[in-house]
């Protein structure tokens, strides 16, 4: 099993200790660590190239509208789309109020149906609650069963010839799920219905292709995959650009404006209204370059597939740990694991962990529903990425056995 031990070095952050320990960082699901290319990126644009895109008639500016659509093009390629249907955004949550305020309020109608699941993030149920209830929709849930696994006999009773849309999570942030998205667009298809991926748990550990998903909208956001906050892409199919109307207006979007009428620009410009994320995008093309040389997806699942074995093989032997998810599943493609521990709130585990030096992520994980459905109120979840180690999950089982033999101590 191949591991990747030797890119540890180019993460500065995994070199520091966090209360008087050696960093394990195991928070990945909520944002990932930055390597130095793309830190350098960005000091670089900053001290070279800042100029804002598109509008300048000198070097600087000309250079700058290069490197930001290179990175366009970059993400393009990364998941198998075009350029000219990548549109980027402040992160996931933008990505799906953009379409939610732009296409669904265009063409979702009272009595259509939205489909989600119960696993969603809030970023992907709170937009459709808000269309539902501005537009007199119904939305309609994929249900749960309590491994985490969605009921998939019941899709042919959910997604119906009144569904419109169907949005729904790739791989859970909360329990580590991975749907079958390939299956659920092929029944909302069958009916007429458009689909929006959030890919935002999945992009970063294994390749996606938009045109084998054959979605209509996929999102995800750039801190989660090596790259800056406040990046996000949208990825819009081609086929939909007409019918999507622009989210935002102003400088940028527009091709020819009077006073009282205005036309706009051809997607993608035409959605990104004002000065975007020029350094942000450039670092989020330069993280996707690192990966693509770097990281081959396959080695991947398999090396954290075997962290998450460890650490489930381990909190099996403490009977007072209660692990959440599909368990067998996850020991084959999982990066995270998430777990209760009897009488001690998840909360404290974290506060344990962390008077350590290990950074966990304690709470709903942004999916109260599913947890509510489930009956705990908070989680520990553990997740990892490449730059996480055996050695790393051996200690973090071994502060565990010391918090449960010991659930007095002080930290």
């Amino acid at each position: 099993m191949k591991n990747f031990k030797h890119l540890h070095k180019d993460f500065p952050i995994l070199s520091q200790e966090m209360n008087g320990n050696p960093l394990i960082y195991c928070d990945n699901a909520s944002t990932t660590q930055k390597p130095r290319a793309v830190i350098d990126a960005l000091v670089q644009f900053y001290e070279t190239t800042n100029a804002n895109v598109f509008r300048g008639i000198y070097s600087l500016a000309e250079n700058a509208t290069q490197l930001y659509e290179d990175a366009r093009s970059k993400v393009a390629h990364f998941i198998g789309a075009l350029p000219e249907e990548i549109v980027f955004t402040n992160g996931t949550t933008d990505s799906i109020n953009f379409v939610a305020a732009t296409w669904a309020d265009a063409h979702i109608k009272a009595g259509d149906e939205i489909v989600l699941t119960e696993l969603e993030h809030h970023a992907n149920l709170l937009p459709w609650q808000q269309v539902a209830l501005k537009k007199g929709a119904v939305l309609r849930f994929i249900q749960v069963l309590p491994n985490g696994e969605l009921d998939i006999n019941e899709i042919d009773d959910v997604i119906t010839q009144k569904t419109k849309l169907v949005s729904m999570v790739h791989v859970s942030n909360a329990v580590g799920t991975h749907n079958d998205i390939n299956l659920i667009t092929r029944k909302a298809h069958a009916v007429g219905a458009r689909v929006l991926i959030d890919a935002a748990q999945s992009v970063a550990h294994q390749a996606i292709d938009v045109r084998k998903i054959a979605c209509d909208f996929l999102v995800f956001s750039g801190h989660k995959v090596l790259a800056p906050t406040g990046i996000g892409v949208l990825f819009i199919k081609k086929e939909l650009h007409e019918e999507t109307p622009p989210y935002r207006f102003g400088g940028g979007m527009v091709a020819h404006a009077e006073l009282l009428q205005a036309t706009w620009r051809k997607a993608p410009h035409k959605f990104e209204a004002g000065t975007p994320a020029i350094a942000q995008a450039i670092g989020l093309g330069v993280a996707l370059d690192y990966l693509r040389n770097n990281i081959n997806f396959e080695d991947l699942r398999v090396y954290e597939a075997s962290l998450c074995s460890r650490l489930i093989d381990g909190l099996q032997s403490f009977p007072e740990v209660a692990l959440l998810g599909p368990i067998a599943e996850l020991k084959k493609n999982g990066h995270l694991v998430s777990f209760l521990v009897k009488n001690i709130h998840s909360h404290d585990v974290a506060a344990f962990l962390s008077s350590k030096g290990i950074a966990v992520r304690a709470g709903h994980h942004c999916a109260q529903p599913f947890a509510h459905k489930l009956g705990y109120d908070a989680s520990v979840r553990v997740s990892f990425y490449f730059y996480n180690t055996l050695e790393q999950v051996d200690f973090l089982l071994e502060t565990i056995g010391e918090l449960l033999n010991n659930n007095t101590v002080s930290f």
